[in-house]
């Protein structure tokens, strides 16, 4: 039934609705989940509490998408039934409060997932929604998956809700025990981890801090200056973030940080630098003595940087807004080339990622990192070093282009990193690679290249 047969008189809960109207912009209309909840929010008061749920099943039916269609086609009369958007989007939130919440008591779901169908579809499709629902609690044994040995492309995309292609790609390249981890671990909550501002703050501060609200949290285990947090909405968390004394990044974006190595007075070049968080972790580390160089392709974005920069006082990074392959130099000792990438290492962290790229997005992807890891090279002063970063797990983004950079340019070499970096964390290859089902770290990659002495630098 359509938007005229509604009755309008059935009252729901606005969070729940909201999170209807959120699905249908990502998954009718194409929308980030991001910008979605943020345009919905727009609309209505909602508490912290109110938000924080909203996010909670926003981003968990996003994620659970293929699980919870997967679900419910075992309780249709007809399989091949059409049902309309919104209910399907309804049956979605509801399987998702059933499946995979601890805290709403199984008839609270049903009961309010009804009042959605009523209030925005129809009648008729309130008695639908609490049929599927009460015969998935009643016998949920009627969910059969496929045979993990025999088909574990299938049964791994279906339990866990990630596309085909890219559960193939896990299993050829990390095996299936491993690739069944790292799609696990995308689907838990996103941790949270702060990299504390020496610049404002220092670690006995924070560490007091978390103590006294008795904040449950571990030290970073490869980067000193990061805090582990497990619980989102922590007290005082803004009143930290806008004072400037902690930042919220993940300890592996720092590593290639690391391994740039900055010092003070240095002159660095930060290639696709917005939003500034390794601009910022570099000023921090060089004391806010020096220079740094901030390009982005957009202006808008490296407002953001400012920004960021401003609130951690930092005054050393100079934005310069223009396409990095039109940037002309100077050339620097020290060059970060952080490219865009298909961001599939931060997997956990958003949402619809696993339903907007496809396979295709990272071959094309690999040509404009290839054309922008050539252009940085020609800005390294003869023996600097360039540190070329993604946050992507895709060998074609990450090692491919490297390997093709090298053959092409005999005047850099792999510097591998040393006791800069975790020996776990360093391929033979000397490639800085982590995981998410590993030490709760983001995906990332990063390497060290190093350029000959008495080789050509591009001259300003």
């Amino acid at each position: 039934m359509g938007p005229t047969s509604r009755k309008k008189s059935t009252t729901f809960d606005p969070v729940r609705a909201a999170c209807i109207q959120v699905l249908g912009l990502v998954f009718e209309k194409g929308w980030k989940s991001d910008d979605a909840i943020k345009n919905i929010c727009a609309n209505h008061q909602f508490t912290d509490l109110d938000r924080r749920f909203l996010l909670q099943l926003c981003h968990g039916v996003i994620k659970m998408r293929r699980r919870l269609d997967y679900t419910y086609s075992f309780y249709l009369k007809k399989p091949n039934a059409r049902i309309d958007k919104i209910t399907r989007n309804i049956l979605r939130l509801g399987l998702y409060q059933l499946m995979f919440t601890d805290r709403i008591p199984p008839g609270a779901a049903v009961s309010e997932s009804v009042n959605l169908a009523r209030g925005l579809v129809h009648e008729s499709r309130g008695a639908f929604v609490n049929a599927i629902l009460r015969s998935y609690l009643r016998s949920p044994e009627k969910v059969v998956f496929q045979n993990k040995l025999d088909h574990p492309v299938e049964y791994l995309a279906d339990f866990y809700s990630y596309p085909d292609w890219f559960v193939e790609y896990c299993i050829n390249e990390f095996g299936f025990q491993k690739a069944e981890s790292l799609l696990a671990r995308g689907n838990d909550s996103p941790h949270l981890t702060y990299r504390i501002n020496r610049l404002r703050y220092n670690p006995e501060q924070l560490t007091k801090l978390l103590k006294e609200q008795y904040i449950e949290y571990s030290l970073g285990k490869y980067l000193e200056d990061y805090y582990h947090i497990y619980r989102q909405g922590i007290p005082l968390e803004q009143e930290l973030i806008e004072g400037g004394r902690v930042y919220i990044q993940d300890e592996a974006a720092g590593m290639a940080v690391n391994l740039l190595n900055p010092k003070q007075r240095d002159s660095i070049l930060d290639l696709c630098s917005a939003p500034g968080g390794k601009a910022t972790f570099s000023a921090s580390l060089m004391h806010n003595q020096g220079r740094i160089t901030a390009v982005d392709i957009s202006e808008e974005r490296l407002k953001t940087v400012v920004e960021n920069a401003n609130r951690l006082g930092i005054s050393i990074i100079a934005p310069v807004a223009c396409d990095v392959l039109d940037f002309k130099g100077p050339a620097c000792n020290r060059v970060l080339l952080d490219v865009p990438c298909s961001g599939w290492g931060v997997l956990g962290k958003h949402s619809d990622l696993r339903w907007m790229k496809a396979r295709s997005d990272s071959l094309k992807l690999a040509e404009i990192q290839s054309k922008l890891i050539r252009h940085a090279a020609d800005l390294v002063t003869p023996g600097g070093v360039l540190v070329y970063s993604t946050c992507t797990i895709i060998r074609d983004e990450n090692d491919s282009v490297v390997e093709e950079f090298l053959l092409d340019r005999p005047d850099f070499s792999i510097d591998m990193p040393g006791k800069s970096i975790a020996p776990e964390l360093i391929s033979e290859r000397g490639f800085v690679k982590t995981y998410p089902n590993i030490d709760y770290l983001d995906g990332a990659f990063c390497v060290r290249l190093k350029k000959k002495l008495g080789s050509k630098s591009k001259k300003p």
